[in-house]
């Protein structure tokens, strides 16, 4: 079992392709600006180059963490205490008869969509309730991050 580091790279390409379809003028700009206070004249203000390879490098962490979330066999590995060569014979029976169960793009999705669902959207709704934000805003945020989780999860769970 190892980490497939081109689907994490692949998989965090997904927010920055992702946002700008959902946050353009063809989905959500007008109401996500309108619900966060944006302004054309903020928009254009900040360093975008630092905004645009902070936000790819925490989508690199946000991939590599989805693998955990998404493929079970790393369960095993963490049971043996990650160390493959001191593992007992059991260990590579079990991965043997295993080691490729539920690894589908399918599956990735739904534990991807799952995350979304059950860890970001109360994150944020939680934020949302005391920051005063309104509900319209941080379904157009969680939806968003619900819908990259469910492709990244697809793309890092599938790609074996």
């Amino acid at each position: 079992m190892e980490l497939n580091f081109l689907a994490v790279l692949v998989a965090a390409v997904v927010p920055m392709v992702l946002g700008f379809i959902w946050y353009g003028p063809m989905l959500f700009q007008n109401a996500w600006m309108r619900e966060s206070g944006m302004t054309e004249e903020k928009m254009k203000g900040g360093n975008m180059a630092v905004i645009f390879g902070l936000s790819f490098v925490l989508s690199i962490l946000l991939a590599f963490f989805t693998q955990f979330l998404t493929i079970h066999q790393f369960g095993a590995l963490g049971m043996i205490g990650g160390e493959i060569e001191t593992a007992l014979p059991s260990y590579e029976a079990f991965m043997a008869d295993y080691g490729n169960a539920f690894r589908t793009f399918k599956h990735g999705a739904l534990h991807g969509a799952m995350a979304g669902i059950f860890l970001v959207f109360p994150i944020m709704a939680t934020n949302g309730l005391f920051e005063r934000k309104s509900w319209k805003l941080t379904f157009i945020n969680a939806g968003y991050w619900t819908l990259c989780l469910t492709i990244m999860g697809a793309i890092v769970c599938g790609w074996v």
